[in-house]
């Protein structure tokens, strides 16, 4: 029996990943229209697209039932670490806020399947993390570590929105960084810099995947209908050492007292913006994802690895124009 065509809202539409998967939907012949919601205006002129700038923290039923939205990829989350308490807190309240809204519109509008993106931080940094992480491993974010610890609630509501919801579809996809020629994000303010700090006689692990790899992964996602979580990275890791060769960044090693020391003395004094001490834990403990469950789901294997994506990265021209 032939499905009917499609209709796709994206909240976040004008961010990173909004754009590049408003790109990659735009060639799907069954979807008959792209529904763009974000605070911003749309960084890529797209056919059959209606726009709409808006905060989700406001219902957006109008839109959704405007044009019969079947699915929602909700995208909107402010990753930024607020500077005190205070600002984590309103943080946080905003993020969960603007969930909680998406979900109750999406009751109210009738639609079908829900797709969320979270991020594989909800594991946390572990010194005892096994190497892979299925996407059953418990979740243990680090509490200090606003960005993963706000995916995590994030995840826990999707989750009692599921049980009062079985009629919808819930996915959730935790990625690991997403990198790619034209990639501008937090991620790259964080990590992307000519100096790095390590541990000595720690050398993680880490993954990447292409920003294009996500967007079919997304499309392949949407178009089945495909509920359930996944792990989301590409083949193969790159060791820090070697992440920090790749970037042509110098690495300073020092041991752990005078690491955490520093990184949070740059915090401190304004240095850097990007987290406290304990985001060393991110390149000390590994936090290797498993991608078997999403192979066996979908079939789809990986246009690029996490060392070609890398690569793809460091040989643009966005390298550490956002440091300063």
């Amino acid at each position: 029996m032939e499905q009917p065509p499609k209709s796709v809202a994206i909240t976040g539409a004008s961010g990173y990943v909004g754009a590049r998967l408003l790109r990659k939907l735009e060639d799907e012949e069954d979807i008959s229209k792209l529904v763009a919601i974000d605070t911003l205006p749309p960084t890529v002129p797209i056919r059959n697209m209606a726009a709409y700038r808006m905060s989700v923290t406001k219902p957006i039923d109008d839109a959704l039932n405007r044009h019969n939205v079947s699915t929602v990829v909700h995208l909107a989350f402010i990753a930024r670490r607020g500077r005190n308490r205070q600002e984590v807190d309103s943080i946080r309240e905003t993020n969960l806020a603007a969930l909680e809204s998406v979900l109750e519109s999406s009751a109210r509008a009738g639609v079908s399947h829900i797709v969320y993106l979270s991020s594989h931080t909800v594991y946390g940094a572990h010194a005892d993390n096994p190497v892979p992480l299925t996407d059953a491993a418990p979740l243990r974010p680090i509490p200090d570590f606003s960005y993963g610890y706000d995916k995590f609630l994030s995840e826990q509501m999707l989750q009692e929105f599921q049980e009062t919801h079985p009629d919808i579809a819930v996915t959730i996809l935790r990625s690991c960084m997403v990198l790619g020629p034209s990639a501008g994000n937090y991620i790259t303010t964080a990590f992307f810099r000519p100096w790095l700090l390590g541990v000595i006689d720690y050398n993680p692990p880490l993954q990447f995947v292409y920003e294009d790899d996500l967007a079919r992964i997304l499309t392949i996602v949407i178009q089945r209908r495909l509920a359930g979580i996944f792990n989301v990275a590409g083949d193969g890791v790159v060791f820090y050492k070697e992440f920090a060769e790749t970037i042509k960044s110098r690495l300073i090693n020092l041991p752990a007292f005078l690491a955490y020391g520093l990184a949070q003395l740059s915090w401190n004094l304004h240095l850097q913006r990007e987290s406290t001490a304990c985001g060393l834990d991110l390149v000390r403990y590994p936090m290797v994802l498993s991608t078997g469950k999403l192979h066996q789901a979908t079939g789809y294997r990986f246009w690029h690895t996490s060392m070609e994506t890398l690569s793809a990265f460091a040989n643009s021209s966005l390298l550490y124009q956002d440091t300063a």
